[in-house]
């Protein structure tokens, strides 16, 4: 496995391996030549964001196992650096590394707003709720400067139309005022992902990310205004994480969360290369274990991508952990379902008119 830690300062960043991409034809490896003095400092390795003007912003998708048929991402790669993400592997699309340039190499689509208000605008566009925040989060901290996501709420909030947000990120709550406003529409729901109670697990596995405790206080302001929110318990981590999802659950009800939701953890193309250098480095003594309970749940694979079972694996392991958060849910009053955004609601925006602008 290439290190950067060689080269650069690593200072929250989920990853040490910056590995190429699986199109490239050459691959690069970070080696200690020798010549830099023991006494002189590695450079910080610094997050960089370019931007990309985008043609389309609502992206569609057939896949019979989710409950959305259409999403938007406004940026691509996330600087909150989780190790365990399954959306890496798309930055090799761009030529990049699914490791390190995933969370330090950043695009930005600050044309999206617009972009999407034509897309709404169009005349065989049918309405159904639109999730964000599905690949990568549009609440990570370069969102501050960029204000993508709220420009992108603004326009759907304008034209009524129901949106399923997921996110790690405390700056969701910035928008508070958006959100409150279209959950009395009945236009919002909001999924927050808490992983794990333990903050140190935490900082190590998603190290750009809030804190546990801080994650749990985002649930508190969001229901405090009326915003529908859904604890994730996601992704579980066999042997690691997964012995919490009661805990996780209970405090997530406690802090005002409606319903809930589990998803095992993912290893899709290089994450799973990424996730067992990371278990080698930070749980050397349960790497084995949480390797074989994925197995076992994969039909002997690190991962498979048939539907229905991708989310969650097969066999007596994973029906354990269903059996345990379907027992849980129901002791704690949380609902895993909850009724439908409206879509009645729905105007689209008006198409731009040279012939008006002359009045």
């Amino acid at each position: 496995m290439d290190r950067e830690d060689v080269r650069y300062k690593l200072a929250g960043r989920g990853t040490s391996s910056n590995h190429s991409g699986r199109f490239e034809r050459f691959s690069t490896t970070a080696i200690d030549d020798g010549w830099a003095g023991d006494d002189e400092p590695l450079p910080v390795l610094r997050t960089q964001v370019s931007e990309e003007i985008p043609r389309s912003v609502i992206t569609y998708n057939r896949s019979p196992d989710l409950p959305f048929d259409r999403s938007i991402n406004p940026y691509r790669g996330c600087e909150h650096g989780c190790v365990y993400c399954f959306a890496r592997p798309s930055h090799a699309y761009l030529g990049l590394s699914p490791g390190l340039d995933f969370e330090t190499r950043l695009i930005a689509r600050p044309g999206a707003p617009d972009v999407l208000r034509r897309e709404l605008a169009g005349k065989r566009y049918q309405v159904a709720s639109i999730a964000i925040g599905t690949n990568t989060d549009p609440y990570q901290p370069i969102e501050k400067d960029h204000r993508i996501m709220r420009g992108l709420l603004e326009v759907l909030s304008e034209v009524n139309h129901p949106v399923a947000i997921v996110t790690k990120g405390s700056l969701i709550e910035r928008d508070i005022d958006i959100l409150s406003d279209m959950a009395q529409r009945g236009l919002v729901r909001v999924g927050i992902s808490v992983t794990t109670l333990d903050a140190k697990l935490s900082r190590l596995m998603e190290p750009r990310v809030p804190a546990p405790k801080r994650r749990l206080q985002i649930i508190e302001r969001l229901t405090g205004a009326g915003i529908p929110v859904r604890v994730m318990a996601s992704p579980l981590v066999p042997a690691l994480t997964d012995p919490e999802l009661e805990a996780i659950l209970t405090a997530g009800r406690d802090a005002g969360a409606q319903s809930a939701s589990w998803i095992m953890l993912r290893l899709p193309r290089e994450v799973s290369v990424l996730m067992q250098d990371w278990l080698a480095q930070h749980y050397p003594d349960r790497a084995g274990r949480i390797m074989a309970r994925l197995r076992e749940m994969h039909g002997g694979k690190e991962y498979d991508a048939n539907w229905h079972s991708r989310m969650r694996g097969e066999g007596p392991y994973a029906e354990m952990i269903g059996q345990r958060f379907d027992l849980a849910v129901k002791r704690l009053g949380l609902s895993t379902l909850l009724p439908p955004m409206r879509c009645d609601l729905f105007r689209p925006p008006k198409r731009a008119s040279a012939q008006l602008d002359l009045f």
